[in-house]
């Protein structure tokens, strides 16, 4: 068969083919152009003190805290605080029965002083010759040794009055009224609130950041509202082989009495500080291996700036370079966004501006969850 008997034919089929290929790709063209544009929320960055810091949990701890033990036997006739009361140093919680104590005490000090009236007259017979020196001497020890006695007698009648060790509340009140204690049981919980301390454990990575002095924020679960400042008071010159950290000690005060002992708190340790930082919402940060980017619109385009991101805390993020003062940055809605597509602000007011505290929202909806993110299991 030959080919040229089939040209003509073949050669409009062509023409049809390339045609249809022709309005085909035209339609798919204006389909394209015509696409709806992306609904996307923006904001402008703000400017504010970004601060760098290490975030740990720890249960707040009282720095000084004591069990206030009997040191004689004796029943308990008089109980002078109970549970919640503050007390000082020295002060006397309670009294036991020292009606025995009392007696010997009264018993010794008779005998010393019948042992020192012995003593003074030996003195002149000593003067004059008519006593040897082994018997004055040997009167001088025993007056001595009473002398030890009856001190020992009045030390023994004073501890029958239980005193406080430590300034601070009593936490627990272990004897009732009428109970015998015996010499080493425990009568009290002495508890000091001032200062109070948390101990936290940071991984030595953080070594040359931390160091006594920083400031401290503390917010505790019980006690909503702003966080509690505090400071690093010591800071351990070793790292634990075991687990990789070192402790650090944060200590507070608290003149209202709110925290207490025992309470679990979040804490962020501050070790710098960028002033009047250029901040946008930590969502609005596109990542791509190792570059970051976000989306501003220009135009009603979208447009993709690379950026250089520094210190973050609150759902906030430094930018250091990329993107300046006043730009429209695309907050929600920038992952299924490419290069100059086409997107429609739907936080914009009638008038072209933008609805109050955008990003101020995008960033307290991932306060939160960052602060979770970064605390360590300690």
């Amino acid at each position: 068969m030959s080919l040229h008997r089939f040209g003509p034919a073949a050669f409009v089929s062509v023409l049809l083919l390339a045609a249809c290929q022709s309005e085909q790709q035209n339609e798919a063209d204006s389909d394209e152009e015509e696409s709806p544009p992306i609904p996307v929320e923006t904001g402008q960055p703000t400017r504010g003190d970004v601060y760098a810091m290490y975030t740990g949990t720890a249960p707040i701890e009282a720095y000084a805290e004591a069990d206030v033990i009997a040191k004689v036997h004796g029943e308990v006739r008089e109980l002078l605080v109970e549970e919640g009361d503050e007390v000082v140093k020295g002060q006397i919680l309670a009294r036991l029965d020292g009606d025995r104590l009392r007696l010997e005490l009264n018993e010794s000090k008779a005998n010393l002083q019948k042992l020192q009236r012995d003593y003074e007259r030996n003195i002149d017979l000593k003067s004059k010759g008519l006593i040897s020196d082994g018997d004055f001497e040997k009167i001088k020890f025993e007056m001595q040794a009473l002398e030890a006695s009856f001190n020992l007698a009045s030390l023994e009648l004073d501890y029958t009055q239980i005193r406080a060790p430590i300034d601070g509340v009593i936490s627990e009140r272990y004897v009732k009224l009428g109970n015998t204690i015996s010499v080493g049981e425990s009568a009290f919980r002495v508890t000091g609130l001032d200062p109070l301390v948390a101990y936290l454990h940071v991984p030595e990575r953080e070594y040359r950041h931390i160091s006594a002095g920083q400031p401290v924020g503390i917010q505790i679960d019980a006690l909503p509202g702003d966080p509690i400042a505090a400071l690093v008071s010591r800071v351990s010159p070793i790292v634990d082989p075991q687990t990789g950290t070192f402790k650090i000690t944060v200590e507070m005060f608290d003149e209202e009495r709110r925290i207490k002992p025992g309470m679990f708190g979040r804490i962020s340790v501050v070790y710098d500080v960028h002033e009047n930082a250029l901040q946008i919402p930590r969502s609005a940060v596109v990542e791509e291996t190792d570059l970051l980017s976000v989306f501003v619109v220009e135009d009603g385009l979208a447009v993709r700036k690379t950026v250089t991101t520094g210190y973050g805390n609150r759902g906030m993020i430094e930018v250091i370079s990329g993107i300046e003062d006043g730009e429209q940055v695309v907050t929600v809605g920038q992952i299924s966004l490419k290069q100059d597509s086409k997107v429609t602000v739907i936080n914009q007011t009638d008038n072209g501006e933008l609805a109050a505290d955008t990003i101020d929202a995008d960033a307290e909806q991932q306060a939160d969850q960052q602060l979770s993110e970064n605390a360590p299991t300690d």
